[in-house]
């Protein structure tokens, strides 16, 4: 396929362009994916208001081998519409990307941890994405989208893999007591790996409003006011042993401090969120108590991405946090800035197409 296509460009800071760029030509082993929805998430939104970050624009990325301005979109779905080279997926079908890209060959790969590669890229963030009509992806980063699922929910595969890969991180049993703190998109997505792996009494934090509601819809135990002594609550709860696992969905301050103080001794914290300014953390309280403390990034693709299709396809997580479908067009002001303003509750999902 030749010509041209409309893409968002990055190319810094409060800097995307929707341009004309040429149709990408698939290499082998990978397919040409007509991007039917893209969701935004918040790094893409801290690209736009405060990169480059993660985006190789001056300084080539050794992975992708990538530098200059770029295409960014790492939560996409689409339509294969031609392949090189490999037999994962075939032409007509609709896949979901995982977006990373793992080289199968070195130590952590044969370890299974392909989302920690020693030549990890991801797509749309250090290669081009899928802000775009099109889209160049290695098929092995694809699965096929369940019949009957709509693209409108198929859209959050890739954040709700990440929410998944959490899950297991984190280390849950059956019966532990969890807190989740943050009920944002990141942490709804982690309730719903929760909810999906294990049977456990969760506990959700935010401030009050249609995002704790959601929770309980999507099988929180209870919740908890970000307003109220969260910390004292937890403990009154648990007779003042603390949490089995609490895991920080946020990124707000001062919450990793609460979180080191509702996790019982011998318990885990787990890092999700991200925080804006480097959090102050009590190791004298984590040694003494022996708390494990544990961090999470992107999911392991052959793992995550197939169940979180299925999750999607069997529940209410997509209808309960979709928020908008907005075109190419409307990227910055109907999504990035909403993002940056902290006025989303949900995903917002871009088509290209539109």
């Amino acid at each position: 396929m030749t010509g041209t296509m409309r893409a968002a460009v990055y190319h810094g800071a409060h800097d995307i362009r929707i341009e004309n760029m040429p149709v990408p030509v698939p290499r082998d082993g990978e397919a040409l994916v007509a991007v039917r929805r893209n969701g935004i998430c918040g790094t893409d939104a801290t690209e736009w208001a405060k990169g480059p970050t993660m985006v190789p624009l001056a300084k080539r990325h050794p992975a992708s081998g990538h530098m200059g301005p770029m295409i960014p979109g790492h939560e996409f779905v689409g339509e294969v519409v031609d392949v090189r080279g490999t037999t994962a997926v075939r032409a007509g079908q609709a896949v979901a990307s995982g977006a990373g890209v793992w080289c199968g060959a070195c130590d952590r790969c044969a370890q299974g941890r392909t989302n920690v590669c020693r030549h990890y890229y991801t797509l749309g963030l250090n290669a081009h994405g899928g802000l775009a009509e099109y889209v160049a992806v290695p098929a092995h980063t694809l699965r096929a989208v369940p019949d009957g699922l709509p693209l409108d929910h198929a859209g959050m595969a890739q954040p709700l893999a990440v929410g998944l890969h959490a899950a297991r991180r984190a280390g849950v049993r059956d019966g532990d007591r969890v807190i989740v703190i943050g009920a944002g998109a990141i942490g709804t997505f982690v309730l719903a790996g929760l909810t999906h792996l294990h049977t456990a009494e969760v506990t959700v934090i935010d401030l009050p409003g249609p995002k704790l509601a959601r929770a309980l819809e999507l099988g929180a135990t209870r919740t908890l006011s970000a307003r109220e002594d969260v910390v004292a609550a937890v403990l009154e709860a648990t007779s003042g042993q603390g949490a089995d696992v609490v895991i920080e969905a946020s990124g707000a301050p001062g919450q990793y401090a609460n979180a080191l103080a509702m996790v019982a001794a011998g318990g885990c914290l787990l890092a999700v969120g991200l925080p804006k300014e480097k959090p102050a953390m009590d190791m004298f309280a984590l040694a003494l108590r022996e708390i494990t403390l544990d961090s999470t990034v992107a999911h392991v693709c052959d793992q995550d991405l197939e169940p979180a299709l299925d999750i999607l396809a069997a529940g209410p997580l997509g209808p309960l946090l979709l928020d908008d479908v907005i075109p190419l067009e409307h990227l910055v002001e109907g999504g990035l800035a909403r993002l940056v303003g902290g006025s989303v509750d949900g995903k917002i999902l871009v088509d290209p197409s539109a």
